[in-house]
């Protein structure tokens, strides 16, 4: 199936693991394709894929990745260098701050390329270098990571399918339909109505610090992934060695929590602006392509755009080809418009701004949903 197929780089290794699984053909008789299903569509877009294929676009280009690479590492180690030539009084602080916060987003966006096998032809290069980022550079599990992010691309925007809408309903309430059943029931976990305006002090600064800082370490612990754990431990070894010669330990945790912060909000704005204003329901069944173009959106192409969210304003590209090396998503581009074109599917893209006031605007609507609908008798 398309999500299989999009998910598995090696198809040899893993027939390997299927065939155990076969438990027989379909009868000649039997449609192959679920009644809930586009079968035009599915056709079409397996056509598509096989024309990627030809033209190259599922090969990495490792000059360019290796590029990304090193001026992560140029930043990292600029962030420390400027404290340790210029001090630590505000302003090379500030600076240095700043620095390393735009060092560890942009190592969020290689290690997600990582996750998505995305930069090496063989899988087990992208699982080491995956460690590498993810548990030294960053601090956080690889294998953690990847559990909860092909939940996501397997199942964008359904709810109790996909983790990233998890916060629904207990801190915000997402989607039209769901806002709507909180307010029927008068269901209050908070003042959904003014979700909008506690949105910029919750998610965006605290999902780094609390939630997952925590999560990833409860996952690699009761999964038992040892290894992570062990890689994690060397980013903080890291950071207390390399600042704490420089700073004091009572102010050590300050940059480490403030950086965090920062991170977080970038990262929150530039991952829910493809999704948050997207359709949120429950499982649908839906065809692959279907079920991605609902949940997605793109963001306009520019270098800013392009180095700032990771390529991630290309998220309708990425998410039907998410092993896709990131620089290809602009060539494919243009043959996903014209089959979204042809099925009279809608393919949007927008301002980086317009995405962002989006997410505001899609919280806004749907706590006035439930506000109605809460009082409503």
């Amino acid at each position: 199936q398309d999500a299989f197929v999009a998910f598995h780089v090696d198809k040899v290794l893993v027939s390997k693991f299927l065939k155990p699984l076969q438990i027989g053909e379909l009868a000649p008789d039997q449609p192959s394709v679920e009644p809930t299903k586009n079968e035009m569509l599915v056709k079409d877009f397996r056509e598509l894929r096989a024309t990627v294929e030809r033209m190259g676009l599922l090969e990495p280009n490792q000059l360019f990745f290796f590029l990304l690479l090193a001026h992560i590492l140029l930043l990292d180690a600029a962030a420390w260098l400027i404290l340790f030539y210029f001090g630590t009084s505000l302003l090379p602080f500030v600076f240095s701050l700043l620095v390393l916060t735009i060092s560890q987003v942009q190592a969020s966006w290689l290690q997600h390329d990582l996750g998505h096998l995305s930069v090496f032809r063989k899988t087990k290069w992208n699982h080491w270098l995956h460690k590498f980022v993810m548990c030294h550079l960053l601090g956080a599990s690889a294998k953690w990571w990847t559990l909860l992010h092909s939940q996501h691309h397997a199942k964008p925007n359904c709810f109790r399918k996909d983790p990233d809408i998890d916060m629904h309903p207990f801190l915000f309430a997402l989607g039209k339909k769901f806002s709507v059943e909180l307010g029927i029931k008068k269901k209050k976990y908070m003042p959904y109505n003014h979700q909008h305006k506690y949105f910029f002090i919750t998610l965006p600064p605290l999902l780094f610090p609390t939630y997952f800082n925590c999560h990833t370490f409860y996952i690699a612990y009761t999964k038992r992934f040892w290894v992570d754990l062990a890689w994690m431990l060397t980013f903080y070894i890291r950071i207390f060695y390399s600042y704490g010669s420089l700073l004091e330990t009572k102010t050590l945790n300050c940059p480490i929590s403030l950086h965090r912060m920062l991170e977080s909000s970038w990262f929150v704005w530039v991952s829910q602006m493809n999704h948050i204003p997207m359709d949120i329901d429950y499982d649908k069944n839906l065809d692959w392509m279907s079920t991605q173009l609902q949940a997605t959106c793109n963001v306009e192409q520019s270098l800013f755009n392009d180095w700032f969210t990771g390529h991630l304003n290309f998220q309708i590209e990425h998410h039907l080809f998410p092993s896709m090396p990131r620089h290809n998503y602009w060539k494919v581009a243009p043959l996903v418009k014209s089959l979204c074109a042809k099925h009279g599917l809608e393919y949007q893209c927008k301002p980086l701004l317009t995405a962002f006031a989006d997410i505001v605007h899609s919280l806004k609507n749907w706590g006035e949903l439930w506000l109605d609908a809460y009082l409503h008798k």
